[in-house]
């Protein structure tokens, strides 16, 4: 792991805690929340105010989040929504937290200029211990404020001060005025600088969820779950249980809900270049498997490998290769089914609101697609890191911090993103009517891995 901390793969983006000052107004905030203070004078923290440093100092890397549910956090700048967030219990929690800072950031901006804002991410269940709990998931609320209680009270002045304008003996009442003054001496005049966090909710629909071995909730379409723990869930009532390794009843599930996309119908994406991508990816793994030595390997390198040892190379590997045939040269047609290995490695998520989401699940049935992994399911990828052999480790460390890290969202654009559909482009030149090249035809008819299995009972 060590590697991937100084290539900034690991813990990379986190905000630095330095001075005195943010150190102690942490320490207060981490008070207020916890009964908890660090004895660090330098730390490192996430979006929601987590630091690893502080988590091995208490033995707690829970101690912002106490049974995986309801977490807390502890904003000392508004530069912390860039940050990652940390042992991440529900996929839906850093977008809540960026999005919560981005609509109140002149607000948090004046709090934290002299306080820490200290929350919570409220929902109505307190530990989700039974998997029946996760269906009381309905609903994400945010309370917050500064250590102090300045919003509390700058909200109550408001309300003393339209008591004092509205009722008809407000001006003569002297025990109003005296605590309107009391407590506009800890807020300041909230009529020239209002202090105001919106409230916000947000609704739960479709996440994924640490617990229970990793699990994935669909509730927008039939209510659907996606377990490696599919024993825990099916007396939990949230719908469809589907085993991890049922693949042909996920890839059912995916494409009756149009969840998914093949990679090379995508419009706007380089698909033969995502496929070689991919391929060389496997061919890494196959060589991690036969102890073979990658270190400073580069990209022809591992294709020289893959043409020495084409014999060796697994299912994954010849599948995409007879794919990117077909889609550049006219190769013979692919007939890749969804009980096949490279059947998920062939597929995106579609353009729709939870496209994170369904690519995270599809780097989790991808595992050897190690870019991917990386980006869209980190606590699997460093799961998994943490096994591999050092060959493995190294190569794909260097790989990552070359060609990812350098332009993160040119990349993440190039394999995920989504072009503006056509009806909102120009109009093209009309065309004489021609028959659909067969190629065309074939896409249209049963997409480019052929029909999805029906399910075996």
């Amino acid at each position: 792991m060590q590697r991937l901390i100084k290539l900034g793969l690991m813990f990379g983006n986190l905000i630095p805690v330095d001075s005195p000052a943010l150190v102690e107004r942490y320490n207060r905030a981490l008070k207020h929340l916890t009964g908890k203070q660090t004895q660090l004078t330098d730390f490192h923290i996430d979006i929601s105010g987590y630091s690893p440093e502080i988590g091995d100092e208490l033995g707690d890397p829970l101690y912002l989040n106490e049974n995986g549910c309801n977490r807390q956090f502890i904003l000392l700048t508004t530069a912390q929504k860039t940050a990652p967030l940390l042992n991440a219990s529900f996929s839906t929690s850093r977008q809540i937290l960026r999005q919560f800072i981005e609509e109140n950031e002149a607000q948090l901006f004046a709090l934290t200029a002299r306080d820490a804002v200290a929350g919570e991410l409220l929902n109505s269940v307190f530990s989700v211990t039974n998997p029946a709990r996760l269906n009381d998931i309905r609903k994400i609320e945010i309370e917050a404020d500064t250590t102090t209680g300045l919003v509390r009270d700058a909200e109550k002045l408001g309300q003393l001060s339209d008591r004092f304008l509205q009722e008809e003996d407000g001006w003569f009442d002297d025990v109003l005025i005296a605590e309107m003054i009391s407590v506009a001496k800890k807020t300041g005049d909230v009529t020239r600088n209002p202090v105001r966090l919106k409230k916000m909710s947000f609704e739960q629909e479709n996440f994924w969820t640490a617990h229970f071995g990793g699990s994935y909730i669909f509730r927008s379409t039939a209510p659907t779950v996606i377990t490696e723990d599919d024993d825990a869930m099916e007396e939990a009532g949230l719908g469809r249980v589907i085993e991890k390794g049922e693949t042909n009843k996920i890839a059912r599930f995916l494409s009756d809900n149009n969840l998914v996309e093949p990679i090379v119908k995508a419009r706007g994406i380089d698909a033969s270049a995502i496929l070689r991508q991919k391929m060389d990816f496997i061919v890494v793994d196959a060589a991690q498997e036969a102890k073979m030595d990658l270190t400073g390997a580069t990209r022809r390198d591992i294709r020289l490998l893959a043409r020495r040892h084409a014999d060796d190379l697994p299912e994954e590997y010849h599948a995409l290769r007879r794919l990117v045939a077909w889609a550049e040269d006219g190769g013979e047609w692919p007939k890749i089914t969804s009980d096949h290995p490279a059947y998920f490695y062939t597929l995106r998520a579609a353009d729709h609101p939870d496209a994170d989401l369904i690519n995270m699940l599809l780097a989790e049935l991808t595992p050897k697609d190690v870019r991917q992994l990386f980006i869209c399911h980190k606590e699997l990828f460093y799961r998994l890191y943490a096994t591999w052999s050092e060959t493995k480790k190294s190569y794909v460390a260097d790989f990552l911090a070359t060609e990812y890290a350098v332009d993160k969202a040119g990349t993440r654009a190039a394999l995920f993103g989504h072009e503006a559909p056509m009806a909102l482009l120009p109009p093209p030149a009309p065309k004489p009517a021609q028959s659909p090249a067969p190629a065309e035809e074939m896409i249209a008819r049963v997409g480019p891995w052929g029909a999805v299995l029906k399910e075996r009972k």
